[in-house]
């Protein structure tokens, strides 16, 4: 095994003492390494303009402003706390997101949907992600003993962050864990991979979507992070205050979650135009 270079090892305490999620330690440590191997220099002696460099070739790859975002976020963390520069990391530009509306199914579309997926594992996973609005990493990372019958909630431990929150346990979803857990018998983790003792691989979930949706004939995107953004606008929908629903999410910022009134077609619909309440004559009477 290859002997860890006290820079590298600076950047896991850093991180560690922190308490970044391991996910985003691995993230972090990849992009230093890709900055360092693109310049064939330690990243401790490179400086501003080899970041701009970095930046400027990495868009011209056709990278995804999330990607190039999350290499951002790595060197400003290493160039900030890792080495201590106070000046630098304020100085490398973030991508700027396009603003897109997320894609949503419909009610119909989400019942073909996980009707189609073939594994009774899968199927109930992403059923679970769409009744609690869970992400990807929540939804593996359940265990029986987050599921409270009691209360009717459902504890996430882990959420984005590192935050622990509750969210609500539907009625339906409950009988369906309860059928679940008597054929499965699963021990650690509600759903666990081929190894009983880690949860199922998030690349399981991701082929399960893609299979369904061509079963299931729907055109758009399916993920799950889709059933999420689903499960939000159709709470939206129904009648649930948009700060419940920030909630529910996880989201730190109420303006991420009103991101979901834009894509409501039941609340564009259902809302009156100001001309409505105008007595006005346009066309010219017959």
């Amino acid at each position: 095994m290859a002997e860890i270079s006290p820079l590298r090892r600076r950047m896991i305490e850093d991180m560690t003492v922190r308490n970044l999620s391991p996910a985003t330690q691995q993230s972090y440590l990849h992009a230093v390494s890709k900055f360092s191997r693109y310049f064939g220099h330690s990243p401790d002696r490179l400086g501003l303009e080899d970041v701009r460099a970095f930046q400027v070739h990495l868009a011209s790859t056709g990278i995804s402003w999330a990607s190039l975002n999350q290499i951002v976020c790595a060197l400003r963390f290493f160039y900030g706390v890792t080495l201590g520069c106070e000046t630098i990391p304020e100085r490398i530009a973030y991508a700027r997101e396009p603003r897109k509306l997320p894609s949503v199914l419909s009610a119909d579309e989400v019942v073909r949907f996980l009707e189609a997926v073939s594994s009774l594992k899968s199927r109930v996973a992403l059923t679970t992600a769409y009744a609690a609005g869970l992400r990807v990493s929540e939804v593996i990372g359940l265990r029986a003993a987050d599921i409270d019958s009691d209360r009717m909630v459902i504890r996430i431990e882990r959420g984005k962050g590192g935050k622990e929150r509750y969210v609500m346990l539907s009625e339906q979803l409950l009988g369906i864990l309860r059928s679940y857990w008597r054929l499965a018998r699963p021990e650690s983790f509600l759903f666990p991979g081929r190894d009983k003792d880690k949860p199922i691989e998030q690349t399981v979930l991701h082929a399960a979507c893609r299979s369904a949706r061509v079963a299931a004939g729907i055109d758009k995107r399916v993920s799950v992070h889709v059933l999420r953004h689903s499960f939000a606008t159709h709470l939206l929908e129904s009648g649930v205050d948009i700060r419940i629903i920030q909630v529910l999410l996880g989201h730190e910022h109420l303006s991420t979650t009103a991101r979901y009134t834009q894509v409501s077609t039941h609340l564009i619909r259902g809302t009156k135009s100001p001309l409505d309440r105008l007595s006005l004559e346009v066309t010219p009477p017959e």
